[in-house]
């Protein structure tokens, strides 16, 4: 049995903070944090909507576009950093607010290589015949653990949610392999003390030899080259790190989603929020090798090569 996506769905804040509102707040510019990182604007949620808001917006929506209903659901997984508050966790919330009665709950901790570690844990219950359908959900409110004084980190992280089913796929088609990894001694690199802290230099050094590493070890393990690879979703950090991840793999550029310019870092939610834009684009058609590269703090990192379609 092949497990692959059926539904998507991503739900983003309405409030736009552009890189000019940034500038009235902090020593930066503009053309600073556009040369560095890519980035435009992010969305920012309001006090009064927490992780569980945004994870429900978007669960709804790719439940829909999948056709089911929430309890046919077996599983929920959300993968997050900022949960609502330790426990419950998110998806135990979300199982409720869903209605989906007969589904486990769990939450995921893996950073901004989260949603890569919550699809490959789907894949194995639905591959083993042990559920049929599974919901994951990358969401994060990373504004309410950034420091706004810190301009290193303030300028490049947003909320939002993306989430996609699972379930069971004609041969061929789904996840073709994986690849799921950690380095704790880098952890000291990128983490939560009361604030996001980041030793940019040495993230990016990190970020850059593993999106490129892990693409094409997942295209070897699929048994496929370079040159079969339609689509490229890379967790949208960085312009300068996903275009590393792009080159390595000889892509052109039309060929690798950017929403960082819009969106930001939305950490366990940038990958899903990417594929629901490419899909509705119409970039991504029924047959195509996509792959889909994350990394974070942990230091985690996670990538998979799947063909696309039901």
């Amino acid at each position: 049995m092949n497990a692959g996506i059926t539904g998507v769905g991503r739900y983003l804040p309405e409030n736009v903070v552009t890189n000019l509102d940034l500038e009235k707040k902090m020593d930066t510019s503009d053309e600073w944090i556009r040369s560095r990182t890519g980035i435009e604007e992010r969305r920012i949620a309001n006090d009064d909507m927490d992780t569980s808001h945004l994870a429900y917006r978007a669960a709804a929506e790719a439940i829909k576009n999948a056709g089911i209903s929430a309890e046919e659901l077996d599983l929920i997984l959300v993968a997050t950093v900022t949960p609502d508050q330790p426990f419950p966790t998110v998806s135990c919330m979300l199982q409720e607010q869903l209605g989906a009665k007969k589904a486990a709950a769990m939450d995921l901790s893996a950073a901004c290589a989260g949603f890569m570690y919550g699809m490959v844990t789907a894949k194995q219950f639905i591959e083993a015949g042990t559920y049929k359908y599974v919901l994951i959900v990358g969401v994060e409110k990373l504004s309410k653990i950034t420091d706004w004084n810190d301009r290193n980190t303030a300028v490049l992280f947003g909320d939002g949610a993306g989430a996609v089913v699972m379930g069971p796929v004609s041969d061929g088609k789904g996840v073709l392999s994986f690849e799921l990894g950690s380095d704790g001694t880098g952890g000291k690199y990128l983490y939560q003390d009361d604030y996001i802290v980041m030793n940019g230099r040495e993230v990016f050094k990190f970020a850059v030899r593993q999106m490129g590493e892990s693409s094409i070890n997942v295209l070897e393990k699929a048994g496929l080259s370079k040159e079969d690879v339609d689509f490229l979703i890379p967790h949208q950090a960085n312009i300068r790190i996903m275009e590393s991840a792009r080159q390595r793999l000889e892509l052109p550029i039309e060929k690798m989603s950017k929403t960082v310019h819009k969106y930001g870092n939305t950490s366990a939610a940038s990958i899903p929020i990417s594929l629901f834009e490419e899909l509705e684009a119409g970039k991504i058609k029924d047959g195509d090798v996509v792959v889909m590269v994350g990394f974070g703090g942990g230091l985690t990192w996670g990538a998979i090569a799947m063909r696309w379609g039901k």
